[in-house]
């Protein structure tokens, strides 16, 4: 008798990926319980032997927004119009601070995980989705903070409006993160191989906070220095600092052109980045 078992008898069936690009989200579906324990690893560990706890998530915003009113408002004399610099700068800090914690925390990807990654299967494509999830829980506290500061400053009768476009914010969320996300995948790809790349990062990323228009209007740099604002124009994070200070704060303006500029560059982006990801995790082991 024949005893031999037939691929159907096994309920599931590990097999190398044959294809660069899959997002196999029915995979990823399986593994939520997974996903979602990541994220709260994510959340708790990293603050968990620290004095302050989750405090830092408020600390961080208010002291950063306090440093840009006192350098760049106070000292290099950059005019917000009406709306106070410091809940200009909060603002801008808010989304630009997110944008970081996604790139940041999916860059390490390999490199963080290989121990996990080299004794048990699951879809590589969860780690650096659930610090895109958590990191999405930081960012709502301290966008509350955000929130009473606003409600502050229009109790001590300060003309703030809401634009109407404010409905689209949590796109403009979105669309971060997977820029983020995208970035995050590639220099994670790069970092198995050239490790040189890790210690760019943090370089980096604070040389292209100048380059968003974080702390000040996109306007202001095509007037001063017009021969450099083509490095802010083409940049997709000025135009996604710029929109949400609009929709919150109803200052500055929306490009069309320019937020559909970024859309295309962040489905690029993250397109590539998974490509890159699904190719580095099937040899990565060999190289961490």
């Amino acid at each position: 008798m024949n005893t031999t078992n037939k691929p159907n008898d096994w309920l599931f069936e590990i097999t190398p990926k044959n294809k660069f690009f899959t997002l196999n989200l029915k995979e990823v579906w399986q593994y939520r319980d997974l996903l979602m324990l990541f994220v709260k690893r994510d959340i708790i560990t990293v603050y968990k032997q620290t004095v302050l706890g989750p405090l830092w998530y408020l600390i961080q915003p208010l002291f950063t927004s306090v440093t840009f009113t006192i350098i760049f408002n106070n000292v290099a004399g950059i005019n917000t119009g009406t709306i106070p610099p410091f809940l200009f700068n909060l603002a801008g800090i808010t989304v630009w601070n997110y944008f970081t914690a996604c790139l940041n925390g999916t860059s390490n990807t390999f490199a963080g995980n290989a121990g996990i990654f080299g004794k048990v299967y699951f879809p590589r494509i969860i780690t650096p989705m659930s610090v895109v999830i958590s990191n999405l829980i930081k960012f709502g506290i301290q966008f509350l903070i955000f929130v009473a500061f606003y409600i502050y400053f229009y109790c001590q009768g300060v003309d703030l409006r809401i634009n109407g476009l404010v409905l689209f914010f949590p796109l403009l969320i979105v669309t971060m993160g997977v820029l983020g996300l995208g970035l995050g995948m590639l220099i994670s790809s790069l970092v198995t191989k050239y490790r040189d790349f890790s210690n760019l990062i943090g370089f980096g990323v604070q040389l292209l906070m100048y380059l968003s228009a974080v702390m000040y209007p996109m306007e202001l740099i095509k007037q001063k220095l017009p021969s450099y604002g083509w490095l802010v124009q083409y940049n997709p994070l000025a135009y996604l600092i710029e929109s949400s200070r609009y929709m919150l704060l109803n200052v500055g303006e929306i490009s069309v052109w320019g937020m559909l500029y970024t859309v295309i560059i962040t489905i690029v982006v993250f397109f590539i980045g998974l490509l890159i990801f699904n190719k580095t995790e099937k040899s990565f082991i060999d190289t961490v």
